[in-house]
């Protein structure tokens, strides 16, 4: 087990059952930037991941 999935874990066990909106979880990401702003750059490229649907890959559409 990574340490990670700890909190991960943690996470589908306290929230698993809610339902929540791609805009509620970009402004829980921006607190967490705004009070630990050394985590900017992983908090992008997750952010960057999710919104590309998992993928690096940019679209050009």
């Amino acid at each position: 087990m990574y340490f990670t999935d700890r909190g991960l874990e943690e996470l589908a066990d306290r929230r698993g059952g809610e339902q929540v909106t791609l805009a509620w979880l970009a402004d829980q990401l921006q607190a967490f930037v705004d009070q630990n702003p050394d985590f900017e750059v992983p908090i992008e490229r997750l952010a960057t991941w999710l919104a590309r649907g998992g993928t690096d890959d940019v679209d050009d559409d």
